[in-house]
C-alpha cells in the first residue's frame, strides 16, 4: 500500500511537462543531484516491476543473475542490465529497445482501448496532467513500447495470461 501510494505521487510528479526521465546525460554535479531523486527511483522500480511482470519472473531472475554475473565486483553502465536481459530472452524481444522507450521518455503513456464487438483496438499518447506554458514542449514524438497482458474468457486469470506489445501510436 506505501508502494502503490509513493507510485501515484511519482505519476504525478511525471505527468507535468517541468518532469525529466530516469537516465540522462548530466553536464554538471547540480544535475545529477537532481537525478536521485523520488521520481528516478519510484519510476525505475516501477519499470523493473513491469519487466518482471511481461518477461515472467523466472525469465527476469536469471536476467537478473547473468547481471550480476557479468559486473561481479565491477561497475555497470546503464544498458548493461537491458544487455543481460537481451541474453536471456535471445532475441525474442529486445529488452534494451523497449525499456529505452521508458526511461529516455519523461513522462508515461495514457493507452485508451476501444471494444467494437470482438475487435479492441489500443491507442497510446503522452499524458499530462496540468500543460504549463513556461515549461511546455512538444511531445507528439514520444511513443513507447507498452506491454499489456490480458486474458480472455477461455482461460483464467493464473494459467492463462496473453501478452501484446503496443510499439505503435496504434493497433489491434
Amino acid at each position: 500500500e506505501d508502494f502503490l501510494n509513493l507510485i501515484f505521487k511519482a505519476m504525478m510528479k511525471d505527468s507535468l511537462n517541468s518532469s525529466h526521465p530516469v537516465s540522462s546525460a548530466v553536464q554538471s554535479s547540480e544535475q545529477i543531484e537532481e537525478m536521485f531523486d523520488t521520481l528516478s527511483y519510484i519510476k525505475g522500480a516501477s519499470l523493473l516491476l513491469m519487466l518482471k511482470h511481461y518477461l515472467t519472473k523466472d525469465v527476469f531472475q536469471a536476467g537478473i543473475e547473468v547481471y550480476l554475473h557479468n559486473h561481479n565486483y565491477g561497475s555497470a553502465q546503464s544498458d548493461d542490465l537491458w544487455d543481460s536481459m537481451n541474453e536471456i530472452t535471445n532475441g525474442t524481444l529486445d529488452v534494451k529497445k523497449l525499456m529505452k522507450t521508458w526511461i529516455l521518455h519523461k513522462g508515461f503513456p495514457l493507452v485508451t482501448v476501444v471494444r467494437k464487438g470482438k475487435i479492441i483496438s489500443v491507442q497510446q499518447e503522452k499524458f499530462l496532467y496540468c500543460v504549463e506554458p513556461e515549461n511546455w514542449t512538444s511531445d507528439a514524438s514520444y511513443l513507447w513500447h507498452i506491454p499489456l497482458t490480458y486474458i480472455t474468457s477461455s482461460c483464467n486469470f493464473t494459467y492463462c495470461t496473453n501478452a501484446y506489445l503496443l510499439d505503435q501510436k496504434s493497433g489491434m
